[in-house]
């Protein structure tokens, strides 16, 4: 039986991530039938979307997608791809795995770090819902809603559930926003009350963001709504390495789209310097999600053998080797 998965390279250095990737999870020996969809700057250029219709088609056929980066304009161009494909497929939920790697240098290497980011994916002032009301003054809106928050709690909470984690923390912002984040903290409250067993805090979100920094080994599982939660795992990633090793994955109730969430270096693209770790890590849930848990097992696994050689590691992580030759140390390592 093979699995169909819809592959996006992206642009930058997306294609050499990306191929990574592919072959990584093919060493495994599980058999993947993927079905490659260009997407990247000039395709939208070309299009006049951000997402053509046969992306979406071919991710609603396969359920399934794993995605490389793609460049999104800055204050001004096309919407960002990963914005519209969490609307438009419903990926309600972003989830982050910070974990750190045997053997990286880091400011925190002593600590035992390893903690899930479950963010809210479809609303907050990432719904779009912004005007200028007069010259120079713009108005953007923050949507929560109790449906959206409630399913966000209950994913994370399962997951908690499922995976043998102690303790869920709602960050928000709730005393200054009393109505939006007010209401979502009601909703994580609501739903921990339905799990006694898992043990439930909240924190506001500047202090949280302080506490990660002085005290990342006393989290486990993170809920936030969008914004927050967007800032909150890329500081948290920070603590083991950067974006370049975390992996992510953008789930909904019948589509998951998994990703590596940095962007697509164009400085670098094409030179064979792309660190391709986190699309890699991204594939192992991926793999995880298909239930092939073994093959999930084994590659995490031989990720973590070559971070704690030491020998085949990239630039941006203490190493000289290049994106191919870091893969064939991971697909050796397999073995």
């Amino acid at each position: 039986m093979a699995y169909p998965v819809t592959l996006i390279a992206g642009d930058g250095i997306g294609p050499e991530v990306a191929a990574a990737a592919q072959r990584a999870v093919d060493a495994t020996g599980v058999k993947i039938e993927w079905h490659p969809v260009e997407l990247s700057a000039a395709v939208m250029a070309k299009v006049g979307t951000e997402l053509p219709e046969n992306v979406l088609e071919s991710i609603r056929r396969d359920k399934v997608a794993l995605k490389g980066p793609v460049t999104t304009p800055i204050a001004g161009g096309f919407k960002s791809v990963n914005v519209s494909l969490r609307k438009k497929l419903d990926l309600f939920a972003n989830v982050r795995p910070v974990k750190r790697l045997p053997g990286l240098k880091t400011r925190y290497m002593d600590l035992p770090i390893d903690m899930v980011i479950f963010r809210e994916n479809t609303e907050d002032l990432y719904s779009g819902l912004e005007h200028e009301v007069v010259k120079d003054v713009a108005q953007s809106l923050k949507i929560i809603t109790r449906y959206a928050s409630i399913r966000i709690a209950n994913y994370a909470f399962e997951y908690a559930k499922a995976n043998h984690r102690h303790k869920v923390t709602a960050v928000h912002k709730a005393n200054i926003m009393k109505l939006s984040d007010g209401l979502f903290l009601r909703c994580c409250r609501e739903v921990a009350a339905q799990h006694p067993e898992v043990t439930y805090e909240e924190m506001i979100v500047d202090n949280a963001s302080m506490q990660l920094v002085m005290r990342p080994e006393t989290f486990d599982v993170l809920l936030l709504p969008n914004l927050y939660g967007d800032i909150v795992s890329d500081l948290a990633a920070g603590l083991v390495g950067g974006l370049g090793i975390v992996p992510g994955a953008n789930m909904g109730e019948e589509i998951a789209v998994f990703e590596a969430v940095h962007g697509s270096a164009p400085d670098i693209a094409g030179r064979g310097l792309a660190n391709p770790t986190a699309l890699i890590a991204s594939s192992v849930m991926m793999l995880r999600h298909l239930r092939e848990v073994e093959a999930a097992e084994r590659l995490q696994a031989a990720i973590e053998r070559v971070y704690a050689e030491g020998k085949t590691l990239t630039g941006d992580v203490g190493g000289t080797a290049s994106t191919e030759q870091f893969t064939d140390a991971v697909i050796a390592a397999l073995a």
